[in-house]
């Protein structure tokens, strides 16, 4: 077994700052978890702490059924793959994958058995005999898993692995890396992966499940479906989602009705009657999609005039930034629905359609869900 449970885990240096706030956390035996959250969140010192390059002053971590608070990294039974990959420049690659065997005393025959099967895994036979120097940055990155793979480690991390890579190689590896983990789970040789990334992209593509943070403290962890439906937060309503969630500054007036930017706008029934006996600020969340350009609404939609401020040209689709009063809204519009949007200049106005009953709506102060 080799499931993660982290119970109050804490973390705070001699001058005192915290960084890590009492983080409770079950990651599943097999399950690809992943850690996701602005620069700065703690989600890299959370995962050296599971690793045991960082210390843990407060609180339980567990391995399996194992207490691992004391022990080093060797003995924790993990394997780490980091963002500069860490190979060594002199060795070969087949070297590089076999080196931790060989210091761990590994017969031979099968130091070259794991190093050949980790190779074919990740479809890198042809680079065996070379050096690192004469890789790619996706070939280097492909060598730095294999090295984990040989150690047949019961718990995987990976702090930001595919940061270095362009956009179209860290696209493919984000394929290659969950594909990895699928066939071994379907071998019979389940493997946690836990995986941080500050791309969210990475992380709802990835993850089975997604743990969000914010300044060392867990705001939500559940599927990307989940997440992205149904926030438990507004930070995570609008760091979850590309472009991200609208969410503006509201007023509730009387029971099915809200002001937005000097709009009023009528509350689905769903809505009317969960914020029933609620007044007052808010703070209102609409997905960009959920936003039409078209001339006339199509289903349960209400009808705004916007002021246009600018298009964003993205392939198939395209991103309509305009104002209600003086609240900034974007609109995620198929090219060939914008509907004489295309002909329009900056400060036109432009009727647009949102679809209310697929609102959130969050705490003023807090930024709690409240429906």
């Amino acid at each position: 077994m080799a499931q993660l449970s982290l119970r109050k885990v804490e973390k705070t240096y001699p001058n005192g700052f915290k960084a890590v706030h009492g983080v409770d956390l079950e990651v599943r035996d097999g399950e690809f978890m992943v850690f996701v959250g602005p620069s700065g969140c703690a989600k890299s010192t959370l995962l050296r702490m599971i690793a045991g390059l960082e210390s843990i002053t407060g609180g339980e971590l567990r391995i399996g059924d194992q207490v691992v608070n004391g022990l080093a990294p060797k003995q924790r039974g993990i394997a780490m793959v980091f963002q500069n990959y860490a190979l060594y420049p002199h060795m070969k690659v087949y070297d590089n994958l076999a080196f931790g065997l060989k210091l761990a005393g590994t017969p031979k025959a099968e130091v070259d058995q794991r190093v050949r099967h980790a190779a074919q895994l990740l479809e890198m036979e042809h680079l065996l005999d070379r050096y690192p120097k004469q890789l790619s940055g996706g070939q280097a990155q492909r060598v730095a898993v294999g090295r984990a793979i040989v150690k047949k480690p019961e718990v995987f991390l990976f702090d930001e692995p595919l940061s270095n890579l362009d956009a179209k190689l860290r696209a493919s590896m984000r394929v290659r890396l969950t594909e990895l983990h699928r066939t071994l789970r379907d071998a019979g040789q389940p493997a946690t992966v836990v995986y941080v990334t500050h791309d969210q992209v990475e992380a709802m593509t990835m993850g089975e499940r997604i743990c969000v943070l914010k300044e060392g403290v867990i705001q939500q962890v559940d599927t990307p479906t989940a997440l992205y439906e149904r926030p438990a937060n507004a930070f995570v309503a609008g760091f979850i989602g590309s472009p991200e969630m609208n969410i503006v500054d509201a007023e509730l007036a009387g029971t099915a009705a809200l002001q937005v930017g000097g709009t009023p706008l009528p509350l689905a029934d769903a809505h009317a009657a969960a914020l029933q006996g609620k007044s007052g600020a808010v703070k209102f969340g609409l997905r960009p999609e959920h936003i039409s350009a078209g001339p006339r609404a199509e289903g349960d939609t209400v009808a705004v005039n916007g002021t246009l401020r600018s298009l964003e040209h993205m392939g198939n689709e395209v991103f309509v930034h305009f104002a209600l009063g003086a609240l900034p809204f974007t609109a995620r519009v198929q090219a060939d629905q914008l509907h004489g949007l295309g002909g329009k200049a900056r400060g036109d106005t432009h009727a647009f359609h949102l679809q209310m009953a697929r609102a959130h709506f969050f705490d003023a102060s807090q930024g709690a869900r409240l429906c």
